[in-house]
């Protein structure tokens, strides 16, 4: 099973606006849930799957299936992972991460489901925060379900690789940095120190499907929200699609702040096309919001 690498816009979307009126309007009335991609982490030094420059133009993800079936993608895949953990792991909130943490602290949110794996909405400050695909910063065991820090399995890959350096050509959304077959020779992985068992990050592969009961959760997280806010995700995938589409059937009003089209335009009161730090920060700065602790008004 292959991800979902494109999707192209048909020529009769509406078009993207400039004008954050819209946004800034749901936001006051307060009740908004935010609905995050990776767009909303590439100020941080993230790149995103799909955008202008994004991943999947030279990188196709691991799937759960080659993941479970094939040591040596395992291999690959760790190897490729440690090395971009040490940048991905760096990375920062940006300011369209601390607008969001700051409209919450004014209670203008009802949550915030991410997309993302970077855990970048919890550093900036952000609560009732849903991981929907899960967090690179936790590890599990296939076998025994053990969940561990990734800096725990991070120390251990180090010992276990002593002198491995290479140089990557870049990183990706998913934590990968891009290593040739070369580069990643005969790394060596190592297992459960529990079990023994197969180690996996704890993040929702291509392939492989949302837990159940989390997307009930946000599901509800949807029903109990007056209005749906939409940041950096092309929504090319079900997995932030449905939300929209959802929140759309019950009459809610969906914003969307992305500067490609979507595939939730379509539902949309309207789709703002900037660059999201810079709208965000704008939208606060309208509502007398305070990002970081200073005025914006």
């Amino acid at each position: 099973m292959r991800p979902t690498v494109s999707w192209t816009p048909p020529e009769d979307l509406p078009p993207g606006t400039t004008d954050l009126e819209p946004v800034a309007d749901a936001l006051s009335a307060g009740g908004v849930l935010v609905l995050s991609g990776a767009g909303l982490s590439t100020e941080s030094g993230i790149p995103d799957y799909r955008g202008e420059g994004g991943s999947l133009s030279r990188h196709t993800p691991m799937t759960y299936q080659e993941f479970t079936a094939d040591a040596r993608a395992r291999r690959r895949y760790w190897a490729r992972s440690h090395l971009g953990w040490r940048t991905f792991g760096r990375a920062r909130p940006n300011a369209g991460h601390r607008a969001v943490a700051a409209f919450g602290r004014h209670g203008l949110l009802s949550g915030v489901i991410t997309q993302n794996v970077d855990g970048l909405h919890q550093a900036a400050g952000s609560e009732d925060t849903v991981e929907l695909h899960g967090s690179l910063a936790r590890v599990v065991c296939l076998s025994c379900g053990a969940v561990s820090p990734r800096r725990e399995l991070a120390r251990r890959l180090e010992e276990a690789n002593a002198g491995f350096e290479p140089v990557a050509a870049g990183i990706n959304p998913d934590g990968d940095a891009d290593l040739t077959d070369e580069q990643v020779g005969d790394f060596h992985v190592v297992p459960c120190a529990l079990c023994g068992g197969i180690l996996k990050p704890d993040v929702v592969f291509f392939g492989e499907t949302v837990p159940p009961h989390r997307v009930e959760h946000c599901r509800r997280m949807v029903r109990e929200a007056a209005s749906l806010l939409v940041l950096g995700s092309s929504l090319t995938v079900m997995s932030g699609l449905r939300f929209v589409r959802q929140a759309a059937q019950a009459g809610k009003p969906v914003l969307i702040v992305n500067r490609d089209p979507t595939r939730g335009d379509r539902h949309a009161v309207a789709r703002v096309a900037l660059p999201l730090g810079t709208a965000l920060t704008a939208v606060a700065g309208r509502l007398g919001v305070p990002v970081d602790g200073r005025a914006t008004a």
